[in-house]
């Protein structure tokens, strides 16, 4: 060795996208998320899908809404919604009306959802008690977890602690 002290995913040929701290909980969540898609599917519910949920839930109890006002109301992008919307269209359950005027659009929708949604509540409330049932069981539970770490970012961010990272590695320079 050298002395010099070797960067992770800084090696000559080495792929940085091959490391993830965090990888195996987004595999975690992506294979919880593939469970509820076999409960849908076991129940034949068609082209739902785990992660369009909350928006079907969220414009059956407030009505439709233009996808601005819906991306707020879930806590996610314009674009995300976006998109969401257009594969909700395309599965049928939803569609897009006038707004208030003519250059708005309110998301709506079908009576193909409108049938489903109290199922899918059904399933979003068992889904919280089987993760409060899963929690329970942890020595450190997810929630806190999450908790401690807005914490940690509340005193530092997230940009600030990459920037400083970076301002550490020479490639970035």
């Amino acid at each position: 060795m050298d002395g010099k002290e070797q960067v992770p995913g800084s090696a000559a040929g080495s792929d940085p996208s091959e490391e993830g701290l965090w990888r195996p909980l987004w595999v975690l969540m992506r294979e919880m998320d593939d469970d509820i898609a076999r409960i849908y599917a076991a129940a034949a519910l068609g082209e739902i899908r785990p992660t369009h949920v909350g928006e079907l839930l969220r414009l059956h109890a407030r009505g439709p809404m233009t996808i601005t006002e819906l991306a707020a109301s879930v806590g996610l992008t314009h674009s995300a919604v976006s998109q969401k919307v257009a594969a909700m269209r395309t599965a049928g359950l939803v569609r897009t009306v006038p707004g208030a005027d003519a250059r708005t659009k309110k998301v709506t929708l079908t009576a193909k959802a409108k049938r489903l949604t109290g199922r899918l509540a059904a399933e979003w409330r068992a889904t919280e008690r089987a993760s409060a049932e899963l929690e329970a069981e942890l020595p450190y539970p997810l929630s806190r977890v999450v908790e401690d770490m807005r914490a940690a970012l509340a005193r530092r961010s997230f940009y600030d602690r990459i920037a400083a990272q970076l301002a550490q590695d020479p490639e970035w320079q």
